[in-house]
């Protein structure tokens, strides 16, 4: 009886393996640090993140065309193949009980829960597509869609108020970061960057400082727009966005769009938070 012929990932294995482990860095983790620095630039104020926030929707109408060529397509290329290499493998640190083997593991469990992550992130603060009858029928509904771009930073702190989507947050975080992190120290042997002990030793050193820092940088970007979802700092950080909106529309910079601005029953919060500040 003959053998069936190899698949088509085991045919290109070489091939797909390095796009996937490139595609990892550049340009999904590239994106990712870009994304908790900015994030994190919250921690020096509304004002700045706001800032940054508009800068990234000066794009327009190529914004949704960057993200899907440059973010979303590549996330989804390596999250395919990564669940192809899992599915083709199984975790033998049992066996071989070595460091090396558990980081391996846990690299595979990692990407597992960051794929998950992301979906659940995206659909959680901007509902994955800007279709009315999806956003007003499904999104909202669930849930989903909290984040507003003109009042970035209240919104985004309003979501995350829920201890629930804060532990959620905090273990996608983590894991992204872990995957980024040690990815780079297995890329780099993927690559022949380094392939002697030492080097890999001493790549493996510098791979835990950058993870620990980004790791730092994402969790204090979390809670730092977390505390803006709740009384005075709600109320302050909505005065920031209203007067940075109205400044932009009355200079011909920005053209009204209430869509991208807290909802009204969202603003409401606000009128609670401003009256228990008065008591």
């Amino acid at each position: 009886m003959e053998n069936p012929p190899p698949s088509f990932l085991a045919r290109h294995d070489f091939l797909i393996r390095r796009l996937h482990s490139l595609s990892g860095l550049i340009p999904v983790g590239g994106y990712m640090v870009i994304h908790l620095l900015v994030n994190a630039s919250v921690l020096e104020s509304p004002n700045t993140f706001q800032k940054n926030v508009y800068q990234i929707h000066s794009l327009g109408a190529l914004l949704p065309l960057v993200e899907w060529t440059f973010i979303f397509i590549p996330i989804l290329f390596h999250a395919i193949i990564g669940v192809a290499i899992v599915a083709g493998g199984m975790p033998n640190t049992g066996n071989y009980p070595y460091s090396a083997n558990r980081r391996y593991t846990w690299q595979r469990i990692t990407g597992m829960i960051a794929f998950v992550f992301i979906a659940v992130h995206v659909f959680h603060m901007h509902g994955w597509f800007h279709n009315s009858f999806w956003v007003d029928r499904i999104v909202h509904p669930l849930g989903g869609g909290q984040f507003r771009a003109y009042s970035a930073v209240s919104s985004a702190g309003e979501a995350l108020q829920n201890g629930v989507w804060v532990t959620v947050y905090l273990i996608g975080i983590l894991a992204c970061v872990y995957h980024l992190a040690n990815g780079i120290w297995t890329m780099g042997i993927t690559w022949g960057v380094w392939i002697s002990e030492a080097a890999q030793r001493r790549a493996l050193r510098i791979c835990t400082v950058f993870g620990v820092l980004l790791a730092i940088v994402g969790v204090s970007a979390l809670f730092g727009m977390r505390q803006y979802g709740t009384g005075e700092k709600l109320i302050e950080a909505r005065e920031v966005e209203d007067t940075m909106y109205e400044h932009k529309v009355e200079a011909g910079e920005l053209e009204p769009n209430e869509h991208k601005r807290a909802l009204e029953e969202e603003k409401s919060s606000e009128e609670v938070a401003k009256a228990a500040v008065k008591k």
